[in-house]
């Protein structure tokens, strides 16, 4: 895996290429470290995760991260082991019960399968080139899709489009998961990562503390009922109108310069 930094905004390529980028022990535990890096860095602002030679990721190594683990076989280097050690860095790893603090953009090529599709849905904003194959292709090989798109997936786009996506592990274009709002950009081919950058300079250029607090807002509050939910909104909005970003952003904007965000 490959970690690249460009002032605030960090960039992580699956790169397994002759796997077509599959989540192995090492993957997943760079992963897991990945996300701690770019939450407690207070340089970087927003990552990027895309996959090497074209393809974002056909899912997970069956044969060392699945096949291995079921049949107990002995670790084979330092991460298998921190695996046997900790089961739950497979879960960070592929976000299904870690949720990042700072925004994650996907930039997809290629294909999108199993483990691909199902951190897919861990993103914040997602962008695919319109040829991309995206697919929950566990129920094929008769798996189960086992870090949250069963609960995620039926909540993003329409229940039916979801379903079949499930139960028949068919691929869809990026075309049609941009039409479906799976993904919220489509790019010509080569085009995902270039897009992906763009918007991630622009969140970049926001005030860090409010980008935060404002993801922070979101996800604690999907499942709450807006009277539920105003105390924390009113407790996190209320922390980033009294920081000093709050005062350089009006103050910038009066003196037609670019602001000088510092998250505080």
């Amino acid at each position: 895996m490959l970690l690249e930094r460009d002032q605030h905004i960090l960039t992580i390529t699956l790169n397994r290429p002759s796997k077509r980028n599959a989540f192995n022990p090492e993957v997943l535990c760079r992963l897991a470290d990945a996300w701690d890096l770019l939450d407690d860095d207070p340089d970087l602002r927003v990552a990027i995760m895309t996959g090497a030679d074209g393809h974002f990721s056909a899912g997970a190594d069956l044969d060392r991260l699945v096949g291995a683990l079921i049949a107990g076989e002995p670790a084979q280097n330092e991460y298998e082991e921190r695996v046997r050690s900790d089961f739950a860095l497979i879960y960070k790893g592929f976000l299904k019960d870690h949720y990042v603090k700072k925004p994650i953009i996907a930039a997809v090529e290629g294909y999108c399968y199993a483990g691909g599709m199902e951190i897919l849905q861990a993103f914040d904003i997602r962008v695919a080139a319109e040829n991309a194959q995206l697919a929950i292709s566990e129920v094929q090989r008769g798996l189960f899709p086992m870090s949250a798109s069963t609960i995620r997936l039926p909540r993003q786009i329409p229940y039916t489009v979801a379903m079949e996506m499930l139960i028949a592990g068919t691929p869809i274009s990026g075309r049609r998961a941009y039409e479906v709002g799976l993904v919220g950009h489509v790019t010509p081919a080569g085009g995902a990562l270039g897009r992906a950058r763009e918007i991630a300079q622009q969140v970049a250029a926001n005030g860090p503390l409010a980008v935060r607090n404002i993801k922070a807002s979101v996800i604690e509050n999907l499942e709450k009922t807006e009277a539920e939910a105003f105390p924390r909104e009113l407790e996190l909005g209320m922390a980033v109108m009294a920081s000093a970003d709050a005062k350089e952003g009006p103050r910038a904007f009066l003196e037609k310069r670019p602001p000088n965000f510092t998250g505080t």
